[in-house]
């Protein structure tokens, strides 16, 4: 065989790392050896490849951002999810983890965004931008609906697209130099966007938590509400009820505590009542029921978990004109030009659809659809009640918080993925105070929910 011939039979036999490598063969190479007899093994050596620059710009990572652990906790549990589809494709994979409606948006609502989408393809009906703060009718019905007779006028109401999008909108108003403070456990959009504004210090692992965040510990113990007097004075006070993720809801009393808290520490509460037609008990539905809270307090709202507008896209914000900066200046001044800045306004379609849900019709079949997810809640609560855990929440919510002690909520919410194929979602991803519980969502279809529940019955009798 000629040198050629075999250095042919060693390159159709090497690896296709070595083939993806260009090789031109020259006879003389000294790198390239030969046995004096009739040799019968070549060892070629190829030279590396040159590594590819990459081209970096000079501009420096937000430094904020990067102090943030992982991924947003709803889309790394759809991550999970997700690989565990790829793994049992043939599993029907049941989802009561992240808190999305099911059910179908009752028609009296889908007429009326309907026939406002017809409408834009007429000159009579077609409008274009319009009011950064929300259409007045809607403000107006908002207004009689859910703060009557609470001294709140259409003027300090904001239409938006949620109230998740309002939070980070307020968190732009308040700027990087206040402190805050936070339910724990809570909804993760309240720490997260306070870590990228800049308020707060780098992640602590050892207690799972960021520095300059006062925690307030919500415990089954204190019925989930903090103990105000192991609280330190902060600037702003995020408090939802009734609660994501552990479905209680504060009393008057308790509520009219906080307002007090606020006015001696000269603090602002961002209150956050996205759920509070799910309130069964005779618990306050806004903050603003409490005397002197417009003083001190603002709230956002949604509705998303009322009509099914997840997808939709429509909430508001309420922030009062006796809400005043130490300097004397109001609030509302300042998030009014924040919104007049960073948005357009929500979709005129979407608002239609807000005024059908607060007619007489829409709001009797926003009720209904409510009360339907209201029962999931007590079919979740009586199977984890009858395999002996204690359970929370439900009641006012539509959240189910299942106490599993001294286990991990990861390692729950995977051993329940694997066993089961049903999706929930782990309470430690709500803040520290939350592990070891586990947050199953109401939202879902009512065969799924059987479903998931006979199986949770299957792997825990």
């Amino acid at each position: 065989m000629s040198p050629t011939q075999l250095l042919s039979t060693s390159i159709s036999s090497s690896s296709s790392a070595f083939l993806a490598a260009p090789f031109v063969f020259k006879a003389r190479n000294q790198n390239v050896s030969f046995a004096s007899k009739t040799p019968s093994i070549c060892t070629c050596a190829a030279a590396p490849q040159e590594q590819k620059t990459v081209y970096k710009t000079q501009v420096s990572r937000n430094a904020n951002i990067a102090k943030l652990q992982a991924g947003y906790l709803f889309p790394e549990v759809a991550r999970r999810r997700n690989a565990h589809m790829l793994k049992y494709p043939d599993a029907k994979v049941i989802s009561l983890g992240i808190g999305d409606t099911t059910e179908p948006i009752p028609e009296v609502i889908t007429s009326a965004i309907a026939k406002r989408a017809e409408a834009l393809s007429t000159l009579e009906g077609y409008s274009g931008y319009g009011p950064e703060q929300g259409e007045k009718p809607l403000r107006t019905a908002i207004a009689s609906t859910f703060y009557a007779g609470l001294g709140i006028e259409e003027d300090d109401i904001f239409v938006s697209d949620g109230a998740k999008c309002d939070i980070s909108r307020l968190q732009m108003v308040f700027g990087a130099n206040v402190t805050m403070a936070v339910q724990d456990p809570s909804y993760p959009a309240y720490v997260d966007s306070s870590v990228i504004m800049g308020q707060t210090g780098q992640f602590q692992k050892d207690v799972e938590k960021y520095g300059k965040i006062e925690y307030m510990r919500c415990t089954p113990e204190n019925g989930f509400f903090p103990d105000l007097s192991k609280v330190s004075r902060t600037d702003i006070i995020f408090f939802c009820s009734p609660n994501n993720p552990t479905g209680s809801a504060a009393t008057r009393e308790q509520l009219t505590r906080l307002v007090q808290f606020a006015k001696d520490n000269g603090s602002i509460i961002v209150y956050d009542s996205a759920y509070a037609m799910y309130m069964s008990d005779d618990n306050p539905r806004s903050i603003f029921e409490i005397p002197g809270a417009k003083e001190v307090a603002l709230e956002t709202s949604s509705f998303s978990k009322y009509a099914g507008f997840t997808g939709v896209r429509l909430g508001w914000t309420v922030v009062p004109k006796q809400l005043l900066y130490s300097d004397g200046f109001p609030v509302v001044k300042d998030f009014n030009r924040v919104v007049c800045t960073s948005f357009n306004g929500a979709s005129n379609i979407c608002q239609a659809g807000g005024r059908a849900c607060l007619s007489p019709e829409g709001l009797k079949a926003m009720s209904e659809v409510i009360g339907f997810y209201k029962e999931n809640s007590n079919i979740i609560m009586d199977t984890f009640n009858s395999l002996g855990f204690n359970v929370y929440g439900g009641k006012n919510a539509p959240y189910v918080w299942v106490h599993f002690p001294g286990q991990s909520s990861w390692d729950v919410f995977s051993e329940i993925l694997e066993k089961t194929h049903v999706v929930t979602t782990p309470g430690s991803g709500f803040g520290p105070g939350g592990e070891g519980f586990v947050r199953v969502s109401a939202f879902g279809h009512r065969e799924n929910v059987l479903e998931a529940c006979r199986r949770f019955k299957q792997l825990y009798n």
